[in-house]
């Protein structure tokens, strides 16, 4: 194994390893190493994401809202039984399966596009140096012309209610829980929070999630935000807005749990408790301090536009360098550096990133919110497309949720998406791809949609903008 490499970067998660690839593809002699190790002591490349978060998070949201429509919906389409149950053992290997399934495909894009991979840590020396300690083996000193870090970011931890891996967990812990708790707390009703309370509330927990903040979802438009919340109260979520956690305790058979609400203390007891309050960057055991890497004070790397960190030849991209902390974020900026370091002229688009929360009814918005919008000085011109009108999402029994389209009252030129229904997820991209192409409400009111689908939605929201809707009742424009 040869130790001199034209780019060398430290981490293999969703910003590291397409990072590496691209580099690669581009003629780069290209290293990549990652830490992770799963519970069992397995190393594997892809982050938090593929492991830990992202991957294994839809695997038990997609078999809970099965079980969900099993007994909920499944009546109102003439489908009945009464030998249904729940295999949370089976469950939780079939989201194993997933995620090894696409860590152990990185590998192989790893071999067939000539990247080395390197499992274990890696420590910044400075002068263009890594020191990698495999999970086996000896210490080795790496050279390259670039270096890239890469790594990351970990769960948020709170003092005042301290992980223990068995009662209190953090989101990675609430993914392997062995059977459905009777009472589940979560603090925390942000993405994570939500989804989570979401699995487990569908499979049986009764579920509370206490946030400190006062609104609900305040990065989405209220209005779309507010009919989330509604839509999550309906299925049993219990969400606590204002609620400022004091102190947990685990006793060893429960979580006693301390919260004040406008002044007032109380108290919950909970079978399982989930800390579900954020995400910090990881630079642990990078030697940041020791090679002088400058970071900002949440201990973010400090990055110019092009990524360059304040020591020569060396980069960082994704989560740690904060922003938006999403996988697709990340993958975008380690392809456009890649680019970048062969020199063309990528950049990423960070007015247009999709966010999703991933439940059903799902959330989506990329853009600006209409209260964002306000701020900045825009006048506005809303529209709306309510699911209720939609036939596709009525045939799905889905026909909960709206579309929000926010414009620009002078150019027509959209400036965000945000919408609250069934597989919005999927009906973001024409949203994304409009802003990314400085689309008006006039071009994808010209643009046809199918017929019955949902995506006609968001064709009617963009119509509603100028009173042009044709299947909800609005101001009709001559």
């Amino acid at each position: 194994m040869t130790d001199q490499y034209d780019v060398l970067v430290v981490g293999g998660g969703p910003a590291g390893y397409p990072m590496a690839i691209r580099a690669a593809q581009l003629g780069f002699k290209t290293a990549c190493i990652d830490a992770w190790l799963n519970k069992d002591n397995t190393p594997a490349f892809g982050g938090t994401c593929l492991n830990a978060g992202c991957i294994p998070s839809k695997a038990l949201l997609e078999s809970s809202e099965l079980w969900h429509r099993t007994q909920h919906e499944l009546g109102a389409h003439g489908i009945s039984g009464s030998d249904f149950k729940i295999d949370i053992a089976k469950m939780q290997a079939r989201k194993q399966t997933i995620s090894k399934s696409l860590t152990g495909g990185i590998k192989q894009l790893f071999a067939a596009n000539k990247v080395t991979g390197l499992e274990g840590f890696g420590k910044l020396l400075g002068d263009g140096k890594v020191e990698f300690t495999p999970h086996k083996g000896d210490k080795q000193v790496l050279s390259a012309k670039t270096i890239v870090v890469a790594t990351g970011s970990d769960p948020v931890n709170l003092k005042i209610a301290p992980i223990d891996g068995e009662n209190i967990v953090d989101s990675w812990g609430a993914l392997d829980f062995t059977e459905v708790p009777q009472r589940l707390g979560i603090i925390g009703a942000g993405v994570i929070g939500v989804e989570l309370g979401s699995v487990w509330s569908r499979l049986g927990a009764k579920t509370v999630i206490l946030e400190a903040l006062p609104t609900f979802l305040p990065m989405v438009d209220a209005q779309v935000a507010k009919e989330a919340q509604r839509q999550y109260a309906k299925q049993g979520l219990d969400i606590r807005m204002g609620a400022k956690v004091l102190n947990a305790r685990n006793t060893g058979k429960a979580v006693e749990l301390e919260y004040e609400v406008n002044g007032e203390k109380k108290s919950e007891t909970f079978d399982k408790l989930i800390v579900a309050v954020g995400r910090r960057p990881n630079t642990r055991g990078l030697n940041a301090e020791g090679v002088g890497l400058a970071l900002d004070e949440r201990g973010f790397v400090k990055v110019d536009a092009h990524y360059k960190t304040n020591l020569p030849g060396v980069y960082a991209i994704g989560d740690v360098i904060g922003g938006a902390m999403l996988a697709h974020k990340a993958i975008e900026e380690g392809v456009a550096l890649a680019e970048q370091l062969a020199g063309h002229h990528t950049q990423v688009n960070y007015k247009a990133i999709p966010s999703v929360i991933y439940t059903a009814p799902e959330v989506a918005w990329t853009g600006l919110s209409e209260e964002q919008a306000k701020a900045q000085g825009y006048e506005v011109k809303i529209g709306s497309g309510p699911f209720a009108a939609n036939g596709r999402a009525k045939a799905m029994e889905a026909a909960n949720g709206v579309i929000k389209v926010i414009a620009d009252a002078k150019t027509d030129r959209i400036l965000g998406v945000h919408m609250v229904g069934p597989y919005v997820s999927e009906l973001l991209a024409e949203a994304v791809l409009g802003l990314e192409f400085a689309a008006t409400c006039e071009d994808i009111a010209l643009t046809m949609h199918g017929h019955p689908t949902l995506s006609e939605n968001f064709h009617e929201a963009v119509l509603s903008v100028d009173g042009r809707a044709i299947h909800a009742v609005n101001k009709v424009k001559k």
